[in-house]
């Protein structure tokens, strides 16, 4: 391994240079903690930053306290450690120049795209310049017929659908937040559907990266979306969640799915966590295609209970998601019943459809699915009826298992 990894930087395709090697005249030591030249560690030369200014432009570059704090922290627990200076470059070729910049000067480079982490991979511990990609917000290309599409890093995940609203597609990865799509690439991003439809790692087809000598670089080729391909090294599995330490991501090519036409879900308690582990595994093995199935224990319960005023009942407790046409969700809440209600408590609530999810141009009339709230096995008490406005950990959520907040 190591002779491969010393071949590959004799090739170019990694040239890598320590973050901390010292910069010259117009960058600042990243080696030595304290003062460098009469400057406060972490701070960029004036030089450097004349540099910085004559690549994005004067109003894309800022080193102003609040700005340089906002881009120090996400949203995980970890202190703010705000970086030397913020660039907003506006296209690959402005970040190519600022990465080779900040390369030859040996400045670290931290990628930012929404902040929405949660591991505090945007915190500069060494200073240095934090390249904020959210002004290249470009949609580049659709492929409906090969269920592909190319974005900029600015892309959020709720713009790309809203986007494919009408298409019958969707990009079913979520990860809670609206974060944005070359980030979520970055940080190799799950969610609750992942059961379905995988994670990042399974829907990232070509990744566009500028390496940090500013070297441009295409994951799979230029231009190619192939869903298999044996050629070459899977470069593209590199740097998903490679968390920006090997370079900037400045365009994806990710996979689509189609929409399903309809949803339907389920909230079960169990009298023990076995009992839902048990079912869930049961579930699994009768190849029941489900879409979600999360589990909180009676200690999550009781927290959602008292942080949303809601009136679940306080045990382990299973919430299931079935996606799929009319007849298809018939087929499976038949085969998932009879496992959730030999073991499920007296709690368990019927599943109930949400209504058709597909556009209507690609869903005929838009009258298929069942109405929203209406039981579909008949076990426990009657479901309520799915309200337009629903209290969730993740913001604008409307899923089917939410409750009503009360007033």
């Amino acid at each position: 391994m190591a002779g491969l990894l010393r071949a590959a930087a004799t090739w170019g395709l990694f040239p890598w240079r320590g973050y901390c090697s010292r910069g010259t005249q117009l960058g600042v030591s990243r080696c030595a903690w304290g003062s460098v030249g009469g400057r406060a560690e972490g701070e960029l030369s004036k030089g450097f930053v004349e540099a910085l200014k004559a690549v994005v432009g004067s109003p894309h570059m800022s080193t102003a306290a609040a700005d340089r704090e906002q881009h120090g922290h996400d949203e995980s627990m970890h202190r703010c450690q705000p970086p030397g200076a913020v660039v907003w470059p506006q296209n690959v070729e402005q970040v190519s120049r600022l990465a080779a910049l900040c390369y030859s000067q040996g400045v670290p480079i931290i990628p930012f795209g929404t902040g929405t982490g949660l591991e505090g991979g945007v915190c500069a511990v060494q200073g240095g310049v934090c390249i904020n990609l959210t002004h290249m917000d470009r949609i580049l290309k659709l492929n409906p017929e090969d269920f592909s599409v190319v974005v900029e890093p600015g892309v959020t995940r709720k713009t790309l659908n809203t986007y494919l609203r009408d298409s019958g597609l969707w990009f079913p990865v979520d990860p809670g937040a609206d974060a944005s799509l070359c980030g979520m690439v970055a940080t190799a991003a799950s969610g609750t559907n992942a059961l379905r439809y995988g994670t990042m790692r399974d829907n990232v087809l070509n990744l566009e990266v500028v390496l940090p000598g500013g070297r441009l670089l295409h994951t799979a080729g230029p231009g190619r979306h192939f869903r298999k391909s044996a050629a070459g090294y899977n470069l593209t599995g590199l740097f998903v969640g490679s968390e920006g330490t090997l370079g900037l991501i400045t365009a994806a090519t990710l996979r689509l799915h189609p929409a399903p036409e309809a949803t339907v879900a389920a909230t079960c308690a169990f009298p023990s966590v076995q009992a839902a582990m048990d079912t869930t595994v049961h579930i699994l093995q009768a190849a029941v295609p489900l879409a979600r199935i999360e589990f909180l224990d009676e200690v999550m319960m009781d927290a959602c209970n008292r942080h949303s005023r809601l009136t679940c009942s306080v045990a382990p407790t299973l919430f299931l998601e079935f996606h799929g046409s009319e007849r298809a969700l018939a087929e499976q809440i038949e085969r998932a019943a009879p496992p959730l209600q030999r073991r499920s408590a007296s709690t368990t609530e019927p599943p109930t459809s949400s209504g058709p999810r597909r556009p209507r141009s690609a869903a005929g009339s838009g009258q298929r699915g069942t109405t929203p709230g209406t039981p579909l096995w008949p076990c426990g008490r009657a479901a309520r009826a799915i309200p337009p406005t629903c209290v969730c950990p993740s913001p604008g959520c409307r899923r089917s298992w939410c409750r009503p907040r009360r007033t």
